[in-house]
């Protein structure tokens, strides 16, 4: 049975979604929105939320002083800067997501790939950005302060195509007494 206010689209106008949801009678992203949006017009009366987006963290800060920076190290400071101070709004949207999954306790037994599954993979995805972005730019200091070891060139006059020539003599025994 399809949904009382879903009709099958003319092509004029439609975007290649509704095309074919048309040709397949499935309802589009915009129309399980649209009636989701008007199924919970009571509870949002009742529940009201703010209309307006969060507050965008303000980045000018950072990406002046990005552009400025002249040395690993500088620019490590101020990636570190801005992940402790984003990390708080990545952790808030971590947490609804998490609630969002467990809600009704659907996430108990729910199946690899179903909704809540999703949602909590969701709410893991938006705190790995911090560490992900740590590790980067540990590396990058690391390759600065404490770079990999280099292999000395071979100091043995080796003769092409013949193996190296064998260490030298082993360090004298200890001598009794010490």
């Amino acid at each position: 049975m399809q949904h009382p206010d879903f009709e099958l689209y003319d092509n004029v106008g439609r975007d290649a979604e509704q095309i074919a949801a048309a040709r397949s009678g499935m309802a589009t992203q915009g129309d399980l929105l649209r009636w989701a949006k008007r199924d919970a017009e009571p509870f949002l009366t009742q529940h009201p939320l703010p209309r307006q987006p969060l507050p965008v963290p303000d980045t000018a800060p950072y990406l002046a002083a990005l552009a400025a920076a002249e040395t690993p190290a500088e620019v490590s400071a101020v990636t570190q800067h801005l992940l402790d101070a984003a990390e708080p709004a990545l952790r808030a949207v971590s947490d609804f997501l998490y609630a969002a999954a467990q809600w009704g306790s659907r996430a108990r037994r729910a199946p690899k790939g179903s909704p809540p599954r999703m949602l909590l993979e969701a709410a893991s995805r938006s705190l790995s950005v911090v560490p992900i972005a740590d590790q980067a730019d540990l590396a990058c200091l690391r390759a600065v302060y404490d770079p990999a070891p280099t292999t000395p060139p071979a100091t043995s006059k080796a003769t092409p195509g013949l193996p190296p020539a064998p260490p030298g003599p082993p360090p004298a025994e200890p001598t009794a007494g010490r």
